[in-house]
């Protein structure tokens, strides 16, 4: 299989993006974690009327408020990542792998005709690897192929 061509083909949809979950604005970031922690995902997206205005990530909970020292009860409107880079369906996954890569992201949301449809994380976009290169991934040994002491003086 030739993984140049595979990504320029396959779409998005091909990945199952996992569902979006939502959050509003004026919602705390305690609120957006439990639902997090509830759904076992990274992020949820946060929507005002039905549009995506941002997306609040675990890495959005390290950087502005547990290490800004902010409390959970702050809403989750001050703490997000406004206008989130989306990706369609059917766009190539060469294209989101591209979109990933340049903004440093694990997640984006998957958007058709307006309508938040999924989420795509780098775990997705692993399986998706592995399945073109399963001899190389699942033949690898159990441990790693050097000594476990120092060798020589």
């Amino acid at each position: 299989m030739d993984i140049g061509r595979n990504l320029k083909i396959d779409s998005v949809a091909r990945l199952h993006p996992t569902t979006p979950w939502h959050v509003h604005p004026m919602q705390t970031v305690a609120d957006a974690v439990a639902l997090m922690r509830a759904k076992s995902v990274g992020c949820v997206l946060v929507c005002l009327a039905g549009k995506i205005v941002g997306i609040f990530t675990e890495r959005d909970l390290m950087r502005r408020v547990m290490s800004q020292g902010k409390p959970l009860s702050t809403s989750v409107g001050e703490c997000m990542t406004p206008g989130p880079v989306t990706v369609d369906p059917k766009d190539p996954i060469g294209a989101a792998v591209r979109r990933m890569e340049e903004g440093g992201y694990r997640h984006l949301p998957v958007v058709h005709d307006g309508k938040a449809v999924g989420i795509l994380s780098v775990k997705r976009i692993v399986h998706y690897l592995v399945e073109h290169f399963p001899a190389t991934v699942h033949n690898q040994p159990p441990t790693p192929p050097f000594p476990p002491k120092r060798e020589g003086a």
